[in-house]
């Protein structure tokens, strides 16, 4: 069984918002690490708190990254919160059109979406 869906807003509470910081950005550098590892790749990670603090993981040496990062000019993927929201609005708008095809055509299927 899954975990139940949130909603992926600001938390209001200041201390759950914390809570929830802490554990997230555990998680995060988790998965940092664990990318690195299994795919042969170097990753610099940089986070900023809501106050400013710093927090970061390299899986060498940030500074290297970073330069190599400054010096890239090839064209190269690169993501914003509102590529990420667009592109879950489109799948989820995708599961609901099939959704609704299977609905109408009278049989019965199970649907998986993954977004």
């Amino acid at each position: 069984m899954g975990r139940k869906k949130i909603q992926i807003t600001r938390i209001m509470d200041e201390r759950n918002r914390q809570v929830t910081f802490t554990k997230r950005k555990f998680g995060l550098m988790k998965k940092a690490y664990e990318l690195s590892v299994l795919c042969d790749c170097e990753i610099a990670l940089i986070i900023f708190n809501s106050t400013n603090k710093l927090f970061q993981y390299a899986s060498t040496d940030m500074d290297k990254v970073l330069l190599k990062y400054t010096e890239y000019n090839e064209p190269h993927e690169s993501r914003t919160n509102s590529d990420i929201v667009e592109v879950s609005y489109e799948k989820t708008q995708t599961a609901h059109t099939r959704v609704h095809a299977h609905s109408h055509t009278g049989v019965k299927k199970r649907v998986c979406v993954h977004i």
